[in-house]
């Protein structure tokens, strides 16, 4: 696939300069040969398992576990709407409750394993056939307000006693926000990226880069759950608007061709 993508890309954005181009060469490069040498940033950082990395874009600068949610308009917007967001869910897991599909997923086994559970409303970026939207209307303007990534987006359930186990996503182009929606008493449920812990807050987020190793624990010992709103998104603190919308296409045209392949997906059997 990635041996098309220097026509393809050309072909869809002819009025692109070449200096613009600069990153999305240097991705199309580390893709077609894995063995290039990574940025020492990356190499040289204990906590950024570097063997780990699949989709790498160079010289995207310095990163570090944690960000300020306050940079990012994301995190404002989710914070401001924290009520209608947690009213958007409670409708979503009414109409879950009368449905004969549960729509909640353990979209990896490592997620199954771990008692972590997703009720995907955006899957590689793009809306699901069939979802109510018209029960989260500000939860999906919001979300869609960002490039969403080639992941999952939704929201995310973790059982009391368990966590997801310590391991890292190897592409550097994306960040994860998460906001709390209900939320274990004391701190009970927390997340390690790299080397800080945090706790998720009620109406707050966390905004994390996942090439760092990273693991969490819901310790509620009086059974409370614990949800939040999960967002992977393209990196608009480090990419222009230019790379990420090539990225975009990238991302679309290469699911494109693994449907062509008959490639199976990860939360194939909701979309």
């Amino acid at each position: 696939f990635y041996e098309f993508l220097p026509s393809l890309v050309s072909s869809k954005f002819p009025m692109v300069r070449p200096e613009e181009l600069e990153r999305v060469a240097g991705f199309v490069r580390h893709a077609l040969d894995p063995s290039l040498q990574l940025e020492d940033g990356i190499i040289e950082d204990p906590w950024r398992p570097h063997d780990e990395i699949h989709a790498y874009m160079p010289s995207l600068g310095p990163t570090k576990p944690f960000h300020n949610p306050s940079t990012l308009p994301l995190c404002t917007l989710l914070s401001q709407n924290i009520d209608t967001i947690s009213a958007e869910y409670q409708a979503l897991l009414t109409h879950n409750r009368q449905q004969s599909q549960d729509r909640f997923q353990s979209v990896t086994s490592m997620n199954y394993d771990a008692g972590w559970k997703t009720l995907v409303l955006f899957y590689n970026g793009h809306r699901i056939d069939g979802f109510p939207y018209d029960l989260c209307p500000i939860t999906t303007q919001i979300m869609e307000s960002v490039p969403l990534a080639g992941r999952i987006a939704g929201f995310n359930r973790q059982e009391p006693q368990s966590g997801i186990p310590l391991h890292s996503d190897g592409n550097n182009m994306w960040l994860t926000c998460q906001m709390g929606i209900e939320v274990p008493k004391d701190g009970a449920a927390t997340i390690r990226v790299g080397p800080e812990r945090k706790t998720w807050e009620i109406g707050e987020c966390l905004l994390y880069d996942t090439t760092y190793e990273h693991e969490t624990w819901n310790g509620s010992e009086v059974g409370e759950e614990r949800v939040v709103l999960h967002v992977d998104f393209f990196n608009t603190l480090a990419m222009t608007k230019v790379e990420i919308e090539i990225m975009r296409y990238v991302y679309s045209m290469r699911e494109e061709f693994m449907k062509a392949e008959g490639v199976g997906k990860v939360g194939a059997q909701i979309l």
